[in-house]
């Protein structure tokens, strides 16, 4: 099992509490693998097109026994070995990841289980909490699979390997391993105010931290002021870390920072940002709470973003 921190600020993130041992020694024992594939207790996530299909009410879950998952779509052949999920006797139950074969329309027909939003998902907590982690392990996984199913050496199709770790191209030989896009998120702050921004595509009255890709020989410190730099024209000096979540949507780990501004002058990037501006502490707290005079706030727990504001808004980012 993987042990979590509780005192670690990742671990109050729903998709980081993942606690299955991912025993990486297993993946290319394809003997193994077939077994525990086949075992009473082995569960299976079904991801149809970009959705976990879960089963509804009295107890939702997105990971299904074998036979549900075949009534699912599951395409076995395909799955992911995600690793073991502790249990209550202490043996461990392998848990997998699989794409179904159906799709959402024709899953609709099925009795008692939906294609459900992964993010309602996890803004509502309909599931147990050890699922999220898992579930953000198996999409990314999947949706890698679904969009790297060439060679991107020599363009030949290429086959899944290592019980869904790695692909290999049989005509040239290469091989290719699952991506993680890292991106840094930064509370810019200046004493008792912070930095915020607005995109189009937030909902009306939402503001977040600004954020970005990390680029090819880039530090996260070196992304963090380059970010804010172009989006906002705010220089920024020192950078500390403030804890990381992997963000299914579809493969990023989000890495939280607090930057300390060196200048001001906002000069917003008008193609990036719909609006950018400074809010005081008090501002925040409102916000947080949901009590802001002109009905604005900040994104939800889910999101690195909020425990930032959480953070500021109780002094923890003071130098």
């Amino acid at each position: 099992m993987t042990t979590i921190d509780a005192a670690e600020i990742s671990a109050r993130f729903r998709f980081a509490a993942n606690r299955l041992d991912r025993r990486a020694d297993l993946r290319d024992d394809a003997t193994r693998i077939a077994v525990l594939m086949e075992a009473p207790g082995a569960r299976f996530l079904v991801i149809a097109g970009e959705r976990p299909v879960v089963g509804r009410d009295p107890t939702p879950t997105a990971f299904h026994d074998r036979e549900t998952a075949a009534v699912l779509g599951a395409g076995f052949d395909g799955a992911v070995f995600l690793g073991f999920a502790p249990t209550a006797t202490g043996d461990g139950a392998p848990w997998f990841a699989t794409h179904s074969r159906f799709d959402e329309t024709a899953l609709a027909a099925l009795p008692d289980h939906e294609a459900a939003d992964l993010r309602t998902l996890a803004i509502t907590g309909r599931l147990a909490a050890e699922e999220y982690g898992a579930i953000a392990q198996g999409r990314a996984c999947l949706h890698w699979h679904a969009t790297h199913r060439f060679c991107a050496r020599c363009g030949a199709k290429s086959e899944s390997a290592s019980a869904g770790w790695r692909r290999v191209c049989r005509s040239c030989g290469a091989e290719h391993f699952p991506r993680t896009d890292p991106v840094v998120i930064m509370l810019v702050v200046d004493g008792e105010r912070c930095l915020l921004g607005r995109q189009t595509r937030f909902p009306a009255g939402m503001w977040s931290c600004l954020a970005g890709f990390v680029e090819p020989g880039e530090t996260i410190e070196a992304a963090v002021r380059r970010e804010t730099r172009e989006e906002a024209g705010i220089e920024v000096g020192r950078v500390d870390y403030f804890a990381s979540e992997p963000w299914p949507f579809p493969a990023s780990l989000m890495i939280g920072t607090v930057a300390r501004a060196t200048s001001v002058e906002i000069r917003r990037d008008e193609t990036e940002l719909e609006d950018c501006r400074w809010f005081d502490r008090k501002e925040v707290v409102r916000m947080l709470a949901g009590d802001h005079p002109d009905g604005l706030f900040v994104p939800p727990p889910i999101a690195v973003a909020h425990h930032l504001f959480a953070a500021f808004a109780n002094g923890e980012t003071a130098e």
